[in-house]
């Protein structure tokens, strides 16, 4: 016997939250999964705002700064990245959460879902064409770039514990790492 599993399409999952189905449960769509997120821990949460307002101070009115909402990568992704730099489209996102398009760059706090952040995510992300991904390992003080995006894969993996970094679309603006991960 052959084992399918059901694939869950964007459409779908929109109406499975429209009609209450995960009202009890933080989920999130990855490749057709549907995925239950972790509890939220104190540290994540910590850093999660800080740098999140961190962020919007040093971008101002260039990008928008969204903390733990959808973005729309495909038919069937839609995950919740901790936050998400995008263009500013305003009432546009009314009607559709950001599109890779959209999208400067993503940012996940990694403690639990470390290995996740770093395969699953991080090949999702490139395959969807997000240019930029970082990943703050929170329990080794670490900020992961993902960047040079070619052929659906990241070709550049630079790991910082000091320094500053500048994402891709603002070469101007310069980030302190130990405001990321200290």
């Amino acid at each position: 016997m052959t084992v399918t599993t059901y694939k869950w399409t964007i459409d779908r999952y929109h109406q499975a939250i429209q009609a209450g189905l995960f009202d009890d449960q933080p989920v999130e769509l990855i490749r057709g999964e549907i995925l239950i997120m972790p509890p939220e821990g104190e540290p994540h949460a910590y850093y999660n705002s800080e740098v999140g307002d961190y962020l919007r101070a040093l971008l101002g009115s260039q990008a928008k700064v969204r903390e733990a909402h959808p973005i729309t990568l495909s038919e069937d992704s839609e995950p919740i990245p901790d936050l998400a730099i995008v263009k500013p489209l305003g009432p546009v996102y009314l009607e559709h959460h950001p599109y890779p398009s959209d999208v400067y760059w993503l940012i996940e706090f990694s403690d639990t879902t470390l290995v996740k952040d770093l395969t699953t995510k991080k090949t999702t992300y490139a395959t969807s064409g997000v240019r930029e991904y970082w990943v703050v390992n929170l329990k080794d003080k670490q900020l992961h770039i993902f960047k040079d995006l070619r052929d659906g894969q990241y070709t550049s993996e630079d790991i910082l514990k000091t320094g500053t970094a500048s994402p891709i679309d603002f070469q101007d603006v310069t980030i302190q790492v130990n405001r990321l991960i200290n």
